[in-house]
């Protein structure tokens, strides 16, 4: 994997050695971002990267001018790699890392953050609650938007924040705000 564009375009992400981990592909990273800054600008954003898995969305947003990231996965492995990442491409100051499952994260953070991404593994069990879950909790900024990556039988079409839904392969990235 490698960063598309901005400050680390062509920098490689290492990817960890765990299984379930599916990094999104080359091809949805620069439709999510070719969405996203049609609508904001990423310049100094908080960013959340939930079931972060490699970092590749998280970092790809710093090298576009993103000012913080958190990443959150539930395996200690994956964050230790996204940490080595981090350390390798020189932007460990704008990165923290925690290890948590990312519904339960979401119930428990006070933070608040700009942009949330959210990678979970299809067959997650929580993954029709997440939009309700970041939406209703205030860990959204007011203009904030929450990206979400799924498998096409799920659909968030009825949902009332849901701004759009695109296909690419398998997967849909749906993006909610309030």
């Amino acid at each position: 994997m490698r960063i598309i564009a901005g400050s680390l375009k062509g920098k490689k992400i290492p990817a960890p050695d765990s299984e379930g981990v599916r990094p999104t592909s080359d091809r949805t990273k620069e439709a999510i971002f070719s969405i996203l800054e049609s609508r904001l600008f990423l310049d100094g954003l908080s960013i959340l990267d939930l079931f972060a898995g490699t970092g590749n969305l998280g970092f790809e947003a710093i090298s576009r001018g993103a000012g913080k990231v958190l990443f959150v996965d539930a395996t200690y492995a994956v964050i230790q790699q996204i940490s080595k990442s981090a350390a390798l491409l020189g932007v460990e100051k704008q990165c923290r890392v925690q290890v948590a499952d990312g519904a339960e994260f979401i119930e428990s953070t006070p933070q608040t953050f700009d942009l949330i991404f959210a990678d979970p593994p299809y067959e997650y069990t929580r993954m029709g609650e997440l939009p309700d879950l970041v939406l209703s909790k205030a860990i959204l900024s007011e203009e904030g938007y929450f990206v979400l990556e799924h498998d096409r039988r799920i659909s968030f079409t009825d949902h009332e924040k849901l701004l759009l839904s695109r296909p690419y392969g398998r997967t849909l990235v749906s993006v909610f705000s309030h």
